[in-house]
């Protein structure tokens, strides 16, 4: 079977004369990158290699990281790779990335415990966890995501939640 990757982070720009770079995620993840991960760059540069490990990697967890690259060494080197993308292979990435995969969740049909249920409209980033914005045929209900409300997002299919007592549905 190939492997599967998954473009986690675009270099935004270059930082410093030692080669750093400013990554910022890609796609509505958080950001994936971290000290020890393989990743690749795309498209590749035409002399150098394609692939680095990451050798650190300093983050806010909210805009971006400032990440060292094995083989970028300079300030010329990390100015090459502004615009491009990051790609991880998916087993290097967390197990619960598809709780965090803002672009794949939105639009994503919710079944409550309670028998009503929606589609995921938007997906709010916050500083303890995430909050699905759910709308449907009561209004919107805003769902904390922890485990005691979402325990697994299948792959197909409607995602099956517990509505914790005291939210109620907003016309």
């Amino acid at each position: 079977m190939p492997e599967r990757f998954r473009r986690i982070a675009r270099v935004q720009k270059a930082h410093g004369r030692t080669g750093e770079v400013v990554a910022v995620p890609a796609h509505g993840l958080p950001v994936l990158v971290r000290t020890g991960l393989e990743v690749a760059v795309v498209p590749p540069p035409l002399r150098g290699s394609r692939w680095h490990t990451v050798t650190s990697c300093s983050s806010d967890d909210r805009v971006g990281a400032l990440v060292a690259l094995s083989g970028v060494g300079d300030i010329s080197a990390a100015e090459a790779l502004v615009g491009r993308f990051l790609l991880a292979r998916v087993r290097d990435l967390p197990d619960d990335l598809a709780l965090r995969d803002a672009d794949a969740l939105v639009g994503r049909e919710v079944a409550c415990d309670d028998g009503s249920g929606g589609r995921i409209s938007e997906v709010l980033r916050g500083p303890a966890n995430d909050v699905w914005v759910v709308r449907g045929p009561r209004g919107e209900l805003l769902l904390p995501v922890v485990d005691h409300v979402v325990s697994v997002v299948p792959d197909e299919g409607p995602i099956a939640v517990r509505v914790p007592a005291g939210l109620a549905w907003e016309a």
